[in-house]
């Protein structure tokens, strides 16, 4: 897609600090990082989120998985703990529409999911 920032980032139109690449991904850090560690995992092709994922794009996704538990052991916080999140649609804050999975690490991060 001509007009994603992610594609561009990966046909390398516009620049990234990445942390790792193969031949279907591509993980960079984020430029505005809501955590001291936050770096961006994305497929190399483009798709919006998980809902638009095809057949052929689910062992990409499962892929992603294991370069974001390896991203976290090569920037030593698999034992301190991290979060791998991702967002789909408007009402989850999705903004990028190419999906991408948010590795968070550094400090502790406030729970997800607990009400008051």
């Amino acid at each position: 897609m001509t007009d994603c920032v992610f594609c561009k980032i990966v046909a390398g139109d516009l620049p990234s600090k990445k942390v790792y690449e193969d031949d279907d991904m591509l993980a960079f850090h984020d430029i505005q990082p809501a955590a001291p560690i936050h770096i961006l995992i994305i497929p190399k092709r483009h798709f919006a989120s998980l809902s638009a994922g095809e057949e052929q794009d689910w062992p990409v996704v499962g892929q992603m998985q294991r370069v974001a538990a390896q991203i976290a052991k090569e920037l030593g916080v698999e034992e301190s703990g991290y979060r791998v999140i991702t967002n789909i649609g408007a009402n989850a804050g999705q903004i990028v529409h190419h999906l991408h999975y948010h590795l968070m690490a550094g400090a502790r991060l406030a729970p997800l999911g607990v009400h008051n």
